[in-house]
């Protein structure tokens, strides 16, 4: 027991690390893309800039706005990054093996139980923006979880399992991005809109909400936030890596394949931020709602008959 706290501990650790450079690595990116340098001054080509970034925040003055109702709007970011951090219990180290059999259902859970945190975050800030910001955000959130369990349910079935090492070790022979591209695509689509990353960053928009949910938040508060957000780009990297490309166990070992899926589907929200101007709110709710949800249960039902038809034969 201690051993396997010890790794989560060690996870954790390691997924914050991964946060602060995966923003270097967004904003030199973006730079690109957009034809500058980006961070260039701090240390060597910019690498130090996140830890001087964390530093700034964690020691500038915390300023509390009126308004608020203090002890809930301190608890939001906390548990924002709390349910960022604990999600890290899926991934199999060493010594945890994804939760045994419930690992999926977690996941689930832990997706849902997310939101409040976002809500609370406008909710307690008392303020007109904050509060728009977070009830956009919840909107976004609810709708597509509907998708994204609907296609988790499609790969789940095709394995026969809520396992997240079965479903790694079905893929030994053939990814499931193979049998169910068209879910890849649409699980890439709701990944970025459920992270509330551009295209689909109306939670946060600068030219109508200010700073969305988060407007009130400063230094400590806002640097949890922050944290959180890319954490859970990292998570879903992680778990998209997972369910579709079978965390690269079939190329070499675990642990360094899994980094280079990871690191794909995390430079893929990248791309896709560059790429893409702000989709309008309407139209994204439209997506969901009357293309996604359609077209997810029909592949799902599919799915199923195909897999009771392979089960009787077999």
């Amino acid at each position: 027991m201690f051993v396997e706290f010890i790794s989560y501990i060690i996870s954790c650790i390691s997924a914050l690390l991964a946060v602060a450079f995966f923003t270097l690595l967004e904003r030199k990116g973006l730079s690109y893309f957009q034809l500058r340098k980006g961070p260039n001054k701090v240390g060597l080509m910019g690498s130090p800039q996140p830890l001087a970034d964390a530093i700034k925040l964690f020691s500038k003055e915390y300023i509390k706005p009126i308004m608020i109702n203090f002890l809930p709007f301190l608890i939001c970011p906390l548990l924002s990054l709390f349910f960022a951090l604990f999600l890290w219990l899926l991934y199999s180290s060493y010594f945890v093996v994804a939760l045994g059999g419930m690992s999926m259902m977690l996941f689930l859970c832990l997706s849902s139980i997310g939101v409040y945190s976002v809500m609370g975050a406008g909710w307690f800030s008392n303020s007109k923006y904050a509060l728009l910001g977070a009830v956009r955000a919840v909107a976004q959130s609810i709708s597509y979880e509907v998708s994204m369990s609907l296609i988790l349910m499609s790969c789940l079935l095709v394995v026969g399992s809520i396992n997240l090492m079965n479903l790694l070790k079905y893929q030994y022979m053939c990814w499931i991005f193979f049998i169910n591209f068209f879910m890849f695509l649409m699980w890439v689509v709701s990944s970025i809109a459920e992270t509330h990353r551009a295209p689909f960053d109306f939670a946060e928009g600068e030219s109508e909400l200010v700073s969305g949910f988060n407007v009130e938040y400063g230094s400590v508060g806002f640097a949890l936030l922050f944290m959180a957000e890319y954490g859970n780009i990292l998570f879903m990297s992680f778990l998209s890596s997972s369910l579709f490309l079978g965390g690269g166990v079939i190329i070499m070992t675990f642990g360094f394949s899994m980094s280079l899926m990871v690191s794909f589907m995390a430079v893929l929200f990248i791309w896709v931020r560059a790429s893409y101007p702000r989709y309008r709110y309407d139209l994204l709710m439209y997506l969901i709602w009357k293309s996604y949800l359609p077209c997810v249960l029909m592949i799902l039902v599919f799915m199923a008959f195909f897999c009771k038809i392979m089960c009787y034969f077999s």
